[in-house]
């Protein structure tokens, strides 16, 4: 009952002076808007550009060949390490945990359709391939394992890829030649946001089984193996594991890093975790610097509020009022004020997220339909909630000066305040 009525007062105390209490609530409706646009932007912006760096692929890791730089088993370090066939199934046969193991080869083969030849960037691989690096099909089908145990000559393209040869026209089931050889078109892949890759992104790219690279090439041996543990925390170990198998292939240590060269996506994908979290937590204390000069004026009309109400203070006091009710009354006022502020901030914050457009980030230049790949500024629980706390802390500090100074107020000299 009592903090019903501390509220009941606190709203009346508000009301008496009600532009001034409109002012100061202004400054915490701005300053919350801002925490919570800032934080909105942090998020969209480090969640985009994580997610085109995921465009690779989820927990990817790939290995090629290198040089030695340790001696090891009676061999000179300056060895060079070059793949050959059978290394995949090594790799894939030794090392059960691994949730996916390809093969990779990259080229650039001519392509004729019609009287058209270009040249396009190609990936030779094995089937597990696309589910690592998220070679989603939009058209026609992906390789399913009879195009590998027939040796079909099939083939996949990238979606600029497919533009690049056909012109829009609709290339699944065409008939094309890849280095003089015929080929089936049997799929074309989504358009994609990816913003790392090793020999282009896959919207410029073909794609082959691998073993028709004996028919094209004359070839047998890859030039790297991409592989997927089953989780990704498994990163370090599976890739130690790796090295170590293809170590007693070639005969060199297996800590020599520069032997077998790594690109470890998971590693990567920490350090952009790590980045993004140190830019929301920036952008917030930036916002929350421009929620606390809105704490200011609550600071300001509080002590103005406990000067006017000097001789209500010794009264409740003579009345036998303790500190901490005093304390209490006017933390509650301070509270009060912050938190309708506050929620005219939350509802303002929200709304502007709807009305101020995406910002233009990927789909300029992926050519991505419905702001796919943009920032926008969609404030989530989780902004919501951090805004929330930090206004809280705002309104406790701005409020307790003033309460402090009310709850030491001598009595006496109280009620002899004009």
């Amino acid at each position: 009952m009592q903090f019903r009525e501390a509220i009941s007062q606190s709203v009346s105390s508000l009301r008496r002076n009600r532009l001034r209490s409109a002012l100061t609530m202004l400054g915490i409706v701005w300053g919350l808007v801002t925490v919570v646009l800032l934080l909105s932007y942090g998020r969209s912006l480090g969640q985009t550009v994580l997610n085109g760096f995921l465009g690779l692929g989820d927990n990817v890791i790939m290995v090629w060949g290198g040089q030695t730089s340790m001696q090891a088993g009676g061999e000179r370090a300056g060895q060079k390490i070059r793949f050959h066939a059978g290394d995949m199934e090594a790799v894939r046969d030794s090392l059960p945990f691994l949730k996916a193991v390809s093969r990779e080869t990259d080229d650039t083969f001519a392509l004729k359709y019609g009287d058209k030849v270009v040249n396009i960037s190609a990936k030779c691989i094995d089937l597990p391939y696309g589910g690592m690096r998220k070679l989603i099909v939009d058209q026609g089908r992906y390789f399913e394992p009879s195009d590998f145990s027939d040796h079909r000559n099939v083939i996949i393209f990238g979606a600029h890829a497919a533009q690049q040869l056909f012109n829009g026209y609709p290339p699944v089931g065409e008939t094309i030649e890849v280095e003089g050889h015929p080929f089936t078109v049997i799929g074309v892949l989504r358009n994609k946001i990816q913003d790392s890759s090793n020999n282009g992104p896959d919207n410029e790219n073909v794609f082959v089984p691998f073993d028709t690279l004996r028919e094209i090439r004359q070839q047998r041996d890859p030039n790297s193996i991409v592989f997927q543990p089953s989780s990704g925390d498994q990163h370090l170990q599976a890739l130690q594991a790796v090295r170590t198998v293809l170590s007693q292939r070639y005969h060199f240590d297996p800590k020599d890093e520069k032997a077998v060269p790594a690109w470890d996506t998971v590693e990567d994908a920490k350090q952009m975790l790590q980045f993004n979290i140190a830019l929301e937590v920036l952008l917030g204390l930036i916002g929350a610097m421009t929620l606390a000069v809105g704490g200011i004026g609550v600071m300001n009309i509080m002590l103005v509020s406990v000067t006017e109400r000097t001789r209500e203070i010794g009264l409740m006091k003579a009345l036998g009022a303790r500190r901490r009710d005093i304390l209490a009354q006017f933390l509650i006022e301070s509270l009060v004020l912050t938190f309708l502020a506050g929620a005219i901030g939350m509802v303002v914050a929200v709304a502007a997220g709807y009305i101020i457009p995406p910002m233009p980030l990927y789909s300029e230049i992926y050519k991505t339909a419905n702001h796919e790949g943009d920032i926008v500024l969609r404030a989530s629980m989780g902004t919501l909630g951090a805004s929330f706390i930090i206004l809280t802390i705002v309104g406790v500090v701005s409020g307790f000066l003033p309460a402090w100074r009310a709850a030491r107020m001598d009595p006496v000299v109280a009620l002899r305040h004009e």
